[in-house]
């Protein structure tokens, strides 16, 4: 379509219009919660398109995938054309591409590693090893959190600190020797390079000429540098202070009181919801406009009053849960909605596993994102990474994972001898081992060439195994049992019983998952290799999976932030869930950031609105009697309906009915992971 002036005003709103004709200088867009602000970004560069800048001049940032894919396709639609050579990119995915083109000039080889927090996690570990720090000094979160807060330049080091100075640097240079950067480094080392090769830094500044940023808010202190750095003069950043839920993640929303002082800036605000009821919108007001660090705005909409929001105080988690899932398939039936017509949202993790049972207990299908994805478990991407190298020897990464799972003394002095080698065969690291181990003139010591053949000797007498006939999941296990992985989680997890049998039980589930995949009759080739690939497309951060069609959305309220859904439950609305205790100490009693936090979850709503708060819940070993959120009595009283413990707690009639259908019609579901 052309875009022309006449058709964008029939399009936009005009506010909306203003945001996406102003081309040149720089732009703040303060854009509300349900504002059209995807559309506004999309609609903005169709326009500067159709206004003759070339698609090579402009870049858009933004910060997930699923956010950066959905920008360029709507601009693609729009535009009707291709669009190669634009720019549409989450930070992190930038600082990738410019590391890729020039990492040789901060010493480092092109083809790069990248490491995700669990190898950061074990990298940290070994250098704790070789530097003889005491296991129970090692608190790995801690020490990861402080090497993050360091690197981006939010902590010094501090006399409390001193003590991880040499751990510090001994992890840098670990990360240096296997050539591997961790997250930190795809915004922390793209500014190095742009300040000491400023040659560079031009090349960037001369190709685009036009920037923009989505969810400005979200922007760290080092994104916002690196903006700040390639930013000429064009630059629009569009983001909402009252939506800035990620400061534990070094999100600073005062970046928009810098960007205010940096450039001489123009402040457009959408204000128009296009997503919620009045009754929904007056409610998220009301929480909100109890922070008192914000640009003043109120939400408003077209969309008539609504439904009262319904808040429930069951007896404890358990029935909490039953709650939920018969108002998901009361309400489905009822108002005939489809399972992912609905979100159910939580503040922590740990509230997920008693909503899951129920809704596995009703066959509600159901997915869950926000926690850590199960195949992202460091057990797990061990036992695949073993998997992965019995299929392909030459997979370096993967390999140097596990080359030292469990411990068999090849430290990283060992690991230094096969790097060496493989830069002078000019090789893979399953080649420089084997050249290690036959050679008679070998840089490696007898010890280590014992550990390095009966580390080939594993991987080859499976891979015979693997590769041939059925059976997979009974084999891995024999592998497993082999390696005696069991008392390696054991002695890696010496300070909680716990942890150890929660990691078997995730790896006892890998292996039945893997079972059912191999005995599913449509499942005609149950090979390693596809199995593999299966793995690999399944555990793919894509966050768009089509299978998640039709099932209710489980998440936390951090995950659902920018997604919207016509009925949205809100679970343990509880102090010391909502607002979170840890935030509330770590804050001194701040609790404007959870305010937000919650304000985000009432907004995800578009006609229908469920809070529930238990009376008691299980903490540990005891059970808690729980005080309702301060928040819920910033609710303004004439939209909210409250619900008797217990009386209105379910809706039994229509559950019955549904019971009585699904018996008839069903078979019993197999019991699925």
């Amino acid at each position: 379509m052309a875009l022309d002036l006449e058709t964008l005003k029939n399009e936009l709103n005009p506010e909306q219009y203003k945001a996406v004709t102003t081309i040149n200088g720089a732009i703040l867009i303060i854009a509300g919660a349900g504002s059209g602000k995807t559309r506004v970004i999309t609609f903005r560069i169709a326009h500067m398109l159709d206004s003759g800048i070339p698609q090579s001049q402009i870049l858009a940032l933004t910060f997930t995938n699923k956010a950066a894919k959905e920008m360029e396709d709507r601009v693609k639609d729009l535009t009707q054309k291709k669009l190669q050579n634009l720019t549409v990119s989450t930070f992190h995915a930038f600082g990738v591409r410019i590391l890729r083109q020039d990492i040789d000039k901060l010493g480092y080889r092109e083809n790069f590693s990248i490491y995700d927090e669990t190898d950061r996690t074990s990298l940290i570990k070994e250098c704790g090893r070789e530097l003889n720090f005491s296991p129970d000094a090692m608190d790995i979160y801690k020490i990861s959190q402080l090497f993050s807060n360091i690197k981006t330049g939010r902590k010094n080091w501090g006399t409390e600190n001193d003590m991880y100075r040499q751990l510090y640097e001994s992890y840098q240079e670990g990360l240096k020797l296997f050539n591997a950067v961790d997250f930190d480094d795809l915004i922390v080392l793209p500014i190095k390079l742009f300040r000491e090769h400023p040659e560079v830094l031009q090349r960037y500044r001369d190709r685009y000429k036009y920037i923009m940023v989505d969810e400005f808010q979200d922007t760290s202190h080092q994104q916002y540098e690196l903006m700040h750095l390639l930013a000429d003069q064009n630059i629009a950043v569009v983001g909402d202070d009252d939506q800035s839920i990620y400061s534990w993640r070094g999100a600073d929303y005062q970046n928009i009181i810098n960007f205010e002082k940096d450039f001489p800036v123009t402040e457009i605000r959408l204000e128009q919801n296009y997503r919620s009821s009045n009754t929904i919108l007056e409610a998220a007001n009301g929480v909100i406009s109890h922070n008192t660090n914000r640009k003043d705005k109120k939400l408003w909409s077209g969309n008539g009053a609504g439904k009262p929001i319904e808040i429930f105080m069951p007896e404890n988690e358990t029935a909490e849960a039953d709650f939920i899932a018969e108002g998901i398939l009361g309400i489905a039936m009822e108002e005939k909605r489809k399972y992912d017509d609905f979100g159910v949202l939580i503040r922590a993790n740990t509230q997920s596993r008693y909503i899951e049972e129920a809704f596995l207990q009703n066959n509600i299908p159901y997915t869950m994102s926000g926690g850590t994805s199960f195949f992202e478990r460091k057990e797990i991407k061990d036992v695949i990474s073993y998997l992965r190298v019995i299929a392909n020897h030459d997979d370096d990464i993967n390999l140097l994972r596990i080359i030292n799972v469990p411990r068999r003394g090849i430290g990283r002095a060992a690991i230094q001898v096969i790097n060496d080698e493989a830069q002078n065969l000019e090789s893979t690291l399953w080649t420089a081992m084997q050249s290690l181990v036959k050679a008679e003139a070998s840089p490696a010591s007898d010890s280590l060439k014992e550990d390095l053949e009966t580390f080939v000797q594993i991987i080859e007498n499976h891979r015979q195994k693997l590769l041939s006939g059925r059976g997979l999941a009974k084999k891995v296990r024999e592998l497993l049992e082999e390696i005696d992985y069991k008392s390696y989680l054991v002695s890696e997890n010496s300070k909680s019983e716990k942890a150890v049998r929660f990691k078997l039980k995730n790896i006892e589930l890998l292996l039945e998952m893997m079972e059912r995949w191999e005995i599913d009759p449509d499942n005609s080739n149950p090979s390693l290799f596809n199995y593999l690939n299966r793995i690999t497309l399944m555990s793919r951060d894509n966050g768009d999976d089509e299978s998640d069609k039709g099932k209710v959305n489980l998440m936390t309220i951090h995950a659902s932030k920018g997604l919207e859904f016509p009925v949205v439950f809100i679970a343990g609305v509880e102090e010391g869930l909502i607002p979170h205790q840890r935030s509330v100490d770590e804050n001194n009693g701040d609790v404007e950031e959870e305010r937000r936090l919650f304000y985000v979850a009432i907004t995800r709503a578009r006609d229908k609105l469920l809070i529930s708060s238990c009376m008691k819940r299980r903490k540990m070993q005891s059970i808690i009697e729980c005080t309702p959120s301060r928040f819920l009595d910033e609710i303004p009283a004439n939209l909210v309906e409250y619900h008797e413990p217990q009386k209105e707690l379910t809706v039994e009639k229509t559950h019955d009915i549904l019971s009585d259908m699904l018996k008839k019609f069903s078979a019993p579901p197999e019991n699925t992971f």
